[in-house]
């Protein structure tokens, strides 16, 4: 049997993350633990909050005596880090809370898995424990007009919430090599698709056009990013947690560019006809606005050697994905009114925590 730690378990990829496990693997005991900030929403797992192989623990990745009280209580055997700070906005104005959360709460965790599993340089890599850490491929930096980012890719971080990334990221593969900590790492690209905070560019935009809102976008909408379907994130996190060699690293995405106004527009045309609107009507609320302060122009993830080591490929294609996406925001107007509004931190609190 296996006893998972997934951190960051009530976000947006860590709840599908959550969800594919629990349901898949009923043998495993599956740890959700998550301080439950903006991002973090239990009602993203209530379909599964009663399984018998499921349990949430509240609780901050920055508490380092916290993390290692869970160890020794818990004796995890596997780790799923997903937990951190991940809006780049936010981290241009406050860029410490990025540093405390994604790089010493990452290494808390290290501690306490080191801890715990015993690990040390002068005793063989734990062939039954497994530290999976979960990144971004803005580590990478920006992209010329082609190529695309590798495993090999040289990090060049431009933004505080990257440049905490790929601090953690360092520190994982240190433990590594100075622990011998079993750990794998994997770097994904933009995720899309249902219980996305809806600070981000799509569900945003599927709420404002909801709204008769203006659709901000950056600069001249060019900037270019590869999307993923978060259950196919889902999926290859699976993947590589049961079949990568220790101290690997996978690069996830969709090979699937697409300019960030390109996005808007598919999905205006999308709403358009969701929402029996006029064509080209949601067009209209497209509104450009100042472009972000270190603003990547392109990613793109080359994906090949996940594919061609562990099977791995993307289910859906983009046009596909995104329609989904917005049928499940317009079937599921409770969830967005709750996470939009000003009373949500009290609601869920009342609703989920306390019971």
């Amino acid at each position: 049997m296996k006893k998972i730690l997934i951190t960051g378990g009530a976000g947006f990829i860590g709840s599908h993350v959550v969800r594919l496990f629990v349901n898949t693997y009923p043998d495993y005991q599956i740890v959700n633990l998550d301080k439950l900030t903006y991002a973090g929403n239990l009602e993203n797992l209530k379909d599964i909050e009663n399984n018998p192989n499921y349990k949430f623990v509240k609780g901050d990745i920055t508490d380092a005596d916290f993390i290692n009280n869970l160890f020794k209580q818990e004796k995890f055997d596997t780790v799923i880090h997903l937990a951190a700070e991940s809006h780049v906005d936010r981290s241009i104005s406050n860029p410490l809370e990025f540093v405390v959360t994604n790089v010493i709460g990452t290494v808390n965790l290290l501690n306490a898995a080191k801890q715990a599993w015993g690990c040390s340089k002068d005793k063989p890599v734990p062939a039954d424990k497994r530290f999976y850490h979960i990144s971004t491929d803005e580590v990478y930096g920006a992209l010329g007009d082609e190529g695309m980012f590798t495993e090999e890719t040289p990090y060049d971080p431009h933004s505080p919430y990257s440049a905490s990334k790929a601090s953690s990221d360092h520190f994982v593969r240190a433990y590594f090599d100075t622990y011998n900590l079993p750990v794998v790492i994997s770097n994904c690209s933009n995720n899309y698709g249902p219980n996305h905070f809806p600070e981000k560019l799509i569900p945003l935009c599927i709420h404002n056009i909801k709204n008769n809102k203006p659709l901000p976008i950056y600069g001249k909408g060019e900037n270019v990013r590869d999307w993923l379907y978060v259950v196919d994130h889902a999926r290859a996190i699976d993947v590589i947690l049961h079949n990568a060699k220790v101290g690997s690293t996978y690069n996830i995405g969709g090979h699937n560019e697409w300019k960030n106004i390109d996005v808007i527009r598919l999905l205006c045309k999308i709403m358009d006809k969701k929402l029996g609107r006029a064509e080209g009507e949601n067009e209209k609320l497209i509104t450009f606005v100042k472009d972000r302060a270190g603003h990547d122009l392109r990613y793109a993830i080359d994906s090949t050697k996940l594919q061609n080591d562990l099977g791995w490929k993307p289910s859906l294609q983009f046009e596909e994905g995104l329609e989904k996406t917005v049928d499940w925001y317009l079937a599921n107007e409770e969830w967005l009114s709750h996470v939009t509004s000003g009373n949500y931190q009290k609601y869920y609190e009342q609703q989920y925590v306390t019971r």
